[in-house]
């Protein structure tokens, strides 16, 4: 518009002249009548070029205004690399997580074998939306030495309050299971999590209203054993016993949109599941809890048999089901977790041709706080770190102080019946009560480190009585991009 101006306003300018010079080379040989209408037409002549000249200048941007929307926008920063169109309605973005941590144990709870670095987490992420609708999903993972599909989902948002996802991805029912692990404050997740799915296969339902006052989730999965993913299953990623899992959520956070920023940060939910299972002897699915040091503490009786078919190893037979209140609360620099998790769970033994069943019921709970030192405010998702840490720079990151009490309790009547009982006193314990504390820092915005003590008493699970204390220290060097 600008080039349109300046071309008018040269031409406007030179028009008197040219009038002037033209009519004294003329007024010797012509008429008056002759001069005005020879400048008439010079007039004429030139508010035609000037129209020639606007549209060609149209024309050109026009021209670059379609080679500008239709050419790719490359984001690079610091949290993304990503690919898409101008107006963000398709994009392919790439991201990745990668987890460096370190195991050190001590007292005699555990081999010395256990003292060990790992990668915990290496996933390189690619997701996407197409048409401003349809999102994607896909994230492997190499860690542990082997590889599997973690997350691999299409989701189609139709409306907020209506959104389809298919594929693999976390059933709604944990609290912190449902936060990633980029955002979970403690190196290991609390105890509830051995309790609830870990990822499974299915279809949801989800939405908001309010905007985001009330959440909700619905959906049918393949269903998985406590605390695990559907590749822990015999047939991976398939569902392989027969009972399907419905799982459904609803969350509240009734001040998100106040003024009162006190309330802000308040949220609180429920989540369940429910299967009937149909196990054997052969395939249990039932799952080994862990300790916060990642020890295998508890698990149900396996067969012993010495025959080629199993047959006295306990099994689930017949219903699971979980429910798990929640609850957060963050303001300022000062966060609060807390969650229960309850698995009631029908489970069969067949002992000398005797077949022995009862409903057992085990519980999780977790009371996790959390306290940035240099001010950032505390979120369930996600924070904005004030400074970052470069050397010979001002600035020195975001540290943040964390602590939490967690406990699990397995049902008496798992023990009871002395041979003939569904888990083994002498291997199995019965509670395990924990506490733990840590440290993050925070240096840049995709970078985390992070120390934390954990200190886990035990009830049961030794031949003379109850296992020794767990004494648990971790590192972890975290890259979240």
């Amino acid at each position: 518009m600008n080039n349109k101006r300046a071309v008018a306003a040269a031409i406007a300018a030179l028009l008197p002249f040219t009038g002037a010079v033209y009519a004294q080379t003329q007024t010797e040989t012509a008429t008056p009548g002759d001069v005005n209408a020879e400048l008439r037409a010079e007039v004429e002549e030139q508010k035609k070029r000037l129209a020639v000249l606007e549209r060609k200048l149209e024309l050109q941007q026009e021209a670059a205004a379609t080679a500008a929307a239709s050419a790719p926008r490359i984001t690079a920063n610091a949290t993304r690399f990503q690919i898409g169109s101008t107006d963000n309605s398709n994009f392919i973005r790439l991201r990745g997580t990668l987890h460096a941590d370190g195991r050190t144990f001590g007292g005699d709870s555990v081999a010395e074998t256990a003292d060990t670095f790992l990668l915990r987490r290496v996933r390189p992420t690619f997701e996407g939306t197409f048409g401003n609708i349809y999102d994607f999903r896909f994230m492997p993972d190499f860690a542990g030495g082997r590889s599997i599909i973690v997350d691999a989902y299409i989701a189609a948002r139709f409306n907020p309050a209506a959104v389809v996802t298919v594929g693999k991805f976390k059933p709604p029912v944990g609290l912190e299971r449902l936060q990633s692990s980029a955002d979970i404050r403690f190196i290991e997740r609390g105890l509830p999590t051995n309790l609830v799915p870990n990822r499974d296969i299915g279809v949801q339902l989800s939405g908001d209203f309010a905007g985001g006052a009330f959440t909700y989730q619905v959906g049918y999965f393949n269903g998985v054993t406590d605390g695990q993913s559907s590749d822990n299953l015999t047939a991976p990623d398939v569902e392989s016993d027969t009972g399907g899992d419905y799982a459904a959520r609803v969350f509240f956070q009734p001040f998100v949109n106040s003024s009162n920023f006190n309330l802000r940060g308040l949220g609180f939910g429920l989540g369940t599941t429910y299967q009937d299972v149909p196990g054997t002897a052969a395939n249990t699915y039932l799952s080994a809890y862990r300790s916060p040091g990642q020890q295998s503490v508890f698990s149900y009786r396996a067969n012993t048999a010495t025959g080629a078919t199993p047959n006295n190893a306990t099994f689930a037979n017949g219903e699971r089901l979980r429910l798990a209140p929640q609850f957060y609360y963050y303001r300022g620099r000062f966060g609060l977790l807390g969650e229960y998790t309850q698995v009631e769970q029908d489970v069969s033994r067949t002992v000398g041709g005797t077949t022995l069943s009862d409903s057992l019921t085990n519980s999780a709970w977790q009371a996790q706080f959390s306290w940035f030192v240099t001010g950032e405010e505390e979120a369930f998702r996600g924070f904005t770190p004030g400074s970052t840490w470069q050397p010979g720079k001002s600035g020195w990151g975001a540290l943040e102080l964390v602590a939490r009490y967690h406990e699990l309790d397995v049902d008496d009547d798992a023990f009871a019946g002395g041979a003939n009982s569904f888990a083994n006193p002498a291997s199995a314990i019965t509670k395990e009560t924990a506490y733990g504390v840590g440290v993050n820092w925070y240096p840049w915005n995709t970078v985390k480190l992070s120390l934390n003590y954990e200190q886990t008493e035990f009830e049961g699970g030794a031949a003379g009585g109850d296992r020794d204390d767990e004494q648990a220290l971790f590192t972890r060097f975290a890259i979240n991009y």
